[in-house]
């Protein structure tokens, strides 16, 4: 590829933080992830316009995973669009695009057991019909290894880098190897201050992927996740940065691991603590932060393991 598009990052409102969505300023324009269902008409309109673009103008919406927090703004965003964008997922996130109810259906099946909250699944269903703006089938499946393009001689790979959800991908900008990982690469976590995923195992080896194979010249994370000295990265990062972050995610995830499997080989028992029935990891790795704040990334990645060490046995 010969010709270098410029990227920018589209920041709209959502209660604690900004959500972050990416514009790729090619001959067919793409965005990267679409935020909730008001991101588009209250973030994306108004920073294209900065840009001397129109929202009209969109052609491409890729998501990078099936997270409300990702792909809720999707049918909003291609409504915009004149319904004329081609909206692509990994085929195994596709059902959260297709269906709100399988939002629920997470739920239920990993963090309500944790979340001893009697309105738990009320206030689930509520808010995935606020903030996913409706319900598609996507334009394009894919599951890795495609090559999309964007107009003139612009082209994006997809990469299948699964483990924070079972579909995620990274989509990577030929020539110039711009990486966009959505939430792919956790390092500490965002807000909560802890790394979510559900299939450790996967995780660890996407990571290291992205570290070895791929080598971004620029990486966009999904959110400003945090160092370890608790100070986010930023969400653009540069070779050396991209590295950094990358090596810093697999350092915790090691961590992590290692706390989860003593409790697991010491078994597990519940108490009153909000950590409960891994209380013992907290302890061990220091995290002191509110387990109960969706999207309960503690409860989603130490289930994991869980299920991971019952799979094995």
């Amino acid at each position: 590829m010969s010709q270098v598009v410029n990227v920018h990052p589209l920041v709209s409102p959502w209660g604690r933080f900004g959500l972050y969505s990416f514009f790729i300023d090619a001959p067919e324009p793409a965005i990267i992830d679409t935020g909730i269902s008001s991101s588009p008409a209250e973030g994306m309109v108004e920073e294209l316009k900065k840009l001397g673009r129109n929202i009209e103008d969109v052609r491409w919406i890729l998501l990078t995973h099936g997270h409300i927090d990702h792909m809720g703004g999707a049918v909003a965003l291609w409504e915009l669009t004149g319904r004329r964008a081609k909206v692509v997922i990994h085929e195994k996130d596709a059902p959260l695009l297709r269906s709100r109810a399988a939002h629920l259906d997470q739920y239920i099946d990993v963090r309500a057991q944790y979340l001893k909250e009697p309105n738990g699944v009320a206030d689930q269903k509520k808010a995935a019909n606020i903030v996913i703006s409706g319900e598609m089938e996507p334009s394009i499946l894919v599951s890795g290894g495609e090559i999309i393009s964007l107009g003139g001689d612009v082209t994006v790979s997809v990469h299948h880098i699964p483990g924070h959800t079972e579909g995620s991908v990274a989509y990577v900008v030929d020539g110039q190897n711009s990486v966009f990982v959505g939430d792919a690469v956790q390092i500490h976590g965002a807000a909560n201050g802890f790394p979510g995923y559900e299939d450790p195992a996967a995780y660890r080896t996407s990571l290291e992927y992205l570290r070895d194979e791929v080598r971004p010249n620029h990486l966009y994370l999904g959110h400003p996740y945090k160092g370890a000295d608790g100070v986010a990265y930023d969400v653009e990062l540069d070779a050396v940065g991209a590295q950094k972050a990358l090596q810093e995610a697999i350092d915790i995830e090691a961590r992590v691991a290692a706390a989860a499997h003593k409790a697991l080989e010491a078994g597990l028992t519940e108490s009153d603590s909000a950590y409960s029935p891994f209380e013992s990891v907290a302890r061990e790795i220091g995290y002191t932060g509110d387990p109960t704040l969706e999207p309960s990334p503690f409860f989603t990645t130490l289930d994991g393991y869980r299920r991971a060490a019952k799979a094995a046995n």
